[in-house]
């Protein structure tokens, strides 16, 4: 019943969310956190981890969470690295939710068990999204359903947060045919399934095989239960083609690395580059408006799902290219604080 109670409040925050988000563009809707750059895994394809990071403090992951509630940020996302690893999480997402955002994180699932759940459940998280990758660990990936499905029934079992399973398709895997099984199995426990393709180093368009596009859309057409899956941006990087959106990022989606620095995301460290300390309502709507040279082949969907909310408006009015090298092409430099 306590569960109930949570998933029913919980919905009723998410709309109220999404209310204010259509009526305002002034304030970032989802900012992701990292408070680890450590993992206790090393994913072939993955950029986002070291091996020798210390965890951030926890006083100053407050600070940077007190600066994204004082630029109005309704959803926080912890990231990393494995956030797990960091020995002042409940703190952390304590504090996330002091600020009146929705919490959530990103996991690789390996370092839950009954005790773990049950502190999340007090901390007060909201969302928890844990990416399976294969049916048996290789050399590619050590997610897979063999190693994490008992601690998959565990949170069916105990989480009183919403839990999504994410698979995924391209990046190098052996068989397609495994996020079937993964999307199966997360339905069977009542989570949310949902498939991600796996982009290249840039963050970048990396087009599927016939197989892997065959699972993909199998997996698109299955029951949906998010309003986050009702885009088309996947569709299209799926058949290889660029998608025509308005990129927000720096502006209704934050990344916040390590250091505390905002990012547009996490596959374009060093732009914007500034402290989360210093940055401004006024670089939010400046963001809001700049577009993105690097946007249409993108295949970063939180910061697509993010944008959509405001893809009927504003048109941007000012265009800047992320690691652009062309001759001519106008290069992406540090936004001053303040600005």
């Amino acid at each position: 019943m306590r569960g109930r109670w949570k998933a029913v409040t919980r919905k009723a925050r998410e709309l109220a969310m999404v209310g204010r988000a259509l009526a305002s563009t002034g304030h970032p809707v989802l900012a992701q956190i990292v408070p680890m750059r450590f993992c206790n895994l090393s994913c072939a394809y993955c950029n986002e981890y070291d091996k020798v990071s210390e965890p951030v403090p926890l006083e100053e992951m407050f600070r940077r969470i007190d600066h994204l509630g004082r630029l109005g940020t309704a959803m926080v996302g912890i990231s990393g690295g494995e956030p797990l690893t960091h020995p002042e999480l409940d703190a952390i997402i304590g504090r996330i939710r002091k600020t009146g955002a929705i919490a959530g994180m990103i996991t690789n699932g390996y370092l839950l068990n009954m005790e773990r759940i049950e502190r999340l459940n007090r901390a007060g998280l909201d969302h928890m999204q844990i990416s399976i990758d294969n049916l048996v660990p290789d050399e590619v990936s050590m997610k897979s359903l063999k190693v994490l499905d008992k601690k998959l029934q565990m949170l069916s079992d105990y989480a009183e947060f919403h839990v999504n399973i994410n698979s995924v398709v391209g990046g190098g895997f052996k068989d397609p045919n495994d996020a079937l099984v993964i999307g199966k199995r997360a339905l069977e426990l009542g989570f949310e399934s949902t498939i991600g393709i796996i982009h290249d180093g840039d963050g970048q368009l990396k087009p599927l095989n016939p197989d892997e596009a065959r699972v993909y859309f199998a997996m698109r057409n299955r029951r949906k239960t998010n309003y986050a899956q009702f885009d088309k941006f996947q569709e299209a990087i799926a058949e290889g083609l660029p998608n025509d959106w308005r990129c927000r990022a720096g502006s209704r989606y934050l990344y916040v690395c390590e250091d505390g620095l905002v990012h547009y995301c996490s596959q374009q460290r060093g732009f914007p580059g500034v402290p989360i300390a210093e940055y401004l309502t006024a670089d939010v709507k400046r963001e809001f408006l700049t577009a993105k040279s690097c946007s249409p082949n993108c295949t970063i969907g939180c910061v697509h799902r993010i944008s959509h909310i405001d893809h009927w408006r504003a048109p941007q009015t000012s265009t800047i290219s992320p690691g652009g090298h062309g001759a001519g092409e106008p290069q992406l430099v540090q936004i001053q604080s303040g600005n």
